[in-house]
Formats: C-alpha cells, sequence, structure tokens
C-alpha cells in the first residue's frame, strides 16, 4: 500500500496533474473534481453502490469515490472526458439515439463502464452487457435501452472491421 502523501501526480487522460494538499482519505473522485477540473464523473452515493463516479485505472472500472486518490499516483486514469476523446463517441452517440439518457447522473459512468466492457470483449452477449453494468445504477430509463445502446455499438463496431 503506498503512503499517503500531501502531494502526489496524477495521469488522467494523458495528461499529468501535480496534485498538492491532499488531504489524507481524499478520493480520487473530490480530486478530479475538486483539483483536476474534470466534473464528468459523478458522485451521488458516495458509498460505491451507484457507479456514477466510475473511471478507469490501469484499465480496470473502479468507483472513484472509494478509492483514495494518493493510492493511484503513477497509474493511468480515465475518466468520461477522456473515453470521449479515445473514440468512444460511437458509444455515446449510441447512448442518444436509443434514449438511454433521461436525467444524465449515472451516464458518465455507465458510458466508461460500458466502454470498458466493449475494450476487453467487443461482442458481448446480452448477459454480458448486464453483468458489465451491474454496478451502475439508474432511476430513470429502466436500463434496457442502455443496454440496447451497447450492444448497437458492439454491433457497428463489428460492421466496420
Amino acid at each position: 500500500m503506498r503512503r499517503v502523501e500531501s502531494e502526489c501526480s496524477l495521469t488522467v487522460n494523458g495528461v499529468e496533474h501535480a496534485v498538492s494538499g491532499l488531504h489524507p482519505g481524499e478520493s480520487l473522485l473530490d480530486a478530479l473534481r475538486e483539483r483536476c477540473g474534470l466534473r464528468g464523473s459523478k458522485g451521488a452515493c458516495e458509498e460505491g453502490e451507484c457507479g456514477s463516479c466510475t473511471v478507469l485505472v490501469d484499465g480496470q472500472a473502479v468507483c472513484s469515490c472509494l478509492t483514495l486518490a494518493a493510492s493511484v499516483s503513477g497509474c493511468s486514469i480515465v475518466t468520461v472526458e477522456g473515453v470521449g476523446s479515445s473514440g468512444a463517441a460511437d458509444l455515446q452517440e449510441a447512448f442518444l439515439r436509443a434514449g438511454a439518457v433521461q436525467c444524465g447522473f449515472c451516464t458518465p459512468g455507465l458510458i466508461v463502464a460500458a466502454d470498458a466492457l466493449l475494450s476487453r470483449n467487443p461482442h458481448p452477449s446480452l448477459d454480458e452487457v448486464r453483468e458489465g453494468l451491474a454496478g451502475n445504477l439508474c432511476r430513470c430509463t429502466g436500463y434496457g435501452r442502455i443496454v440496447e445502446a451497447v450492444l448497437d455499438t458492439a454491433g457497428q463496431r463489428r460492421s466496420q472491421r
């Protein structure tokens, strides 16, 4: 386990951020939003139950509200802003086409989780999509449209190859 320091370096979406004055116990979510100015990841439950704060750390989806900022110093962090710039615009467009975006609070975490799923499994089944998104809660859409958007993106990507 890394020692908590008052200063660390966070590499977020390929950009290094020197973060100073880090409080012991400060979450990655707070550091991303307040210190790096990346407000795409949302804080809702602050308990790791809803998934609205999902980011990738070294390619693994994590709840940034439960991850200590100092513990990921030196890791590669990707937020929803970074997913959008890395070619997942098709996924975001599929969410819009399918009506998978309602209030939008859960959408950043869902986009990050879906992109991670499609990166490791470009041909997911219906059950694999459901499992890949299982840590993300949505109160507005009922999930059908979200799953449809992910499956549609997988199909579109297959047809473009």
